[in-house]
């Protein structure tokens, strides 16, 4: 019950990675409140939580729909404690030499609308409450806001914008709220959709078997799942524990930074060591 009493604000939160966080928020102690475009996924919510969880059916490319969610939030809990921004799309690494010139408008306004602007929004609206809080703010960010091959140009691109976010909001907000990322790698059991403008909103990333192509170039030797991303949502969003945290990414990511050039680790080496079929050898 680290989030007892606490009050937060997920955006996406009737899907994938979202749902996973407000069901640990809930768990935790928390209530919540859902801003997310899918009535079914709110219902589903609504089912699974009762009164813990307010939904706003709405589209975060809109700073009313932000409004609405904070205003519904705070009429059905009094107060608002956490904004946590994860709404996103995807490109499913779409390079730019096969972005048609027809689309590609229109696929940068669309990715940076839902995965910047959306973020930007937020946070906007939900600044006066926030400020009467002394709240939190949590950015989803990706390893692609750190490496290159996590998205294609339009996604990497969106996902750095969002590490500028945390840190300019982290300064302007300091020292009332704290502002801070978490930036997961792949995820077993999310609904990551792509992009419309792409013809890929009818597409998502559970229908590609992240566990077969990640679980051998990542240093930690396996893909973690939603529920298994949340302890850190659960951290980012408690009080005494993040007095000196702000303007932080959690490089989150199963250690894509640090696979050496040839192996994604060196653990063999280890088990030749100290493995019971090493010492046998």
């Amino acid at each position: 019950m680290r989030l007892k009493g606490e009050v937060a604000l997920v955006t996406g939160g009737g899907s994938g990675l979202g749902r996973a966080i407000v069901d640990r928020y809930v768990a935790e102690g928390a209530r919540v409140a859902v801003l997310d475009r899918s009535s079914a996924g709110l219902a589903k919510l609504k089912e699974a939580h009762g009164d813990a969880v307010v939904g706003v059916e709405g589209d975060v490319r809109f700073l009313d729909s932000h409004k609405q969610a904070v205003a519904s939030c705070i009429e059905a809990f009094g107060k608002l404690d956490c904004l946590v921004g994860n709404a996103g799309v995807w490109d499913y690494i779409t390079p730019l030499v096969d972005i048609p010139d027809g689309q590609i408008e229109d696929a940068f306004d669309e990715m940076f609308a839902i995965n910047v602007k959306g973020y930007l929004l937020a946070a906007k609206a939900a600044l006066p409450a926030l400020y009467k809080s002394k709240g939190r703010v949590i950015f989803t960010a990706s390893n692609a806001a750190f490496y290159t091959s996590g998205g294609g140009a339009l996604y990497t691109a969106s996902k750095h914008a969002v590490v500028g976010l945390i840190k300019q909001l982290a300064y302007e907000w300091g020292p009332h709220i704290r502002v801070n990322g978490i930036a997961p790698g792949g995820i077993i059991g999310t609904d990551l959709r792509g992009l419309k403008a792409l013809d890929l909103q009818d597409r998502s990333i559970a229908t590609i078997s992240l566990k077969d192509m990640l679980e051998n170039v990542i240093p930690v030797g396996e893909v973690a799942t939603a529920e298994q991303y949340t302890g850190a949502f659960v951290f980012f969003a408690t009080r005494a524990e993040t007095v000196p945290l702000t303007g932080s990414i959690l490089d989150f990511n199963g250690g894509w930074g640090v696979r050496g050039l040839i192996d994604a680790n060196l653990g063999a080496e280890l088990e030749k060591r100290f493995s019971e079929k090493g010492e046998a050898a």
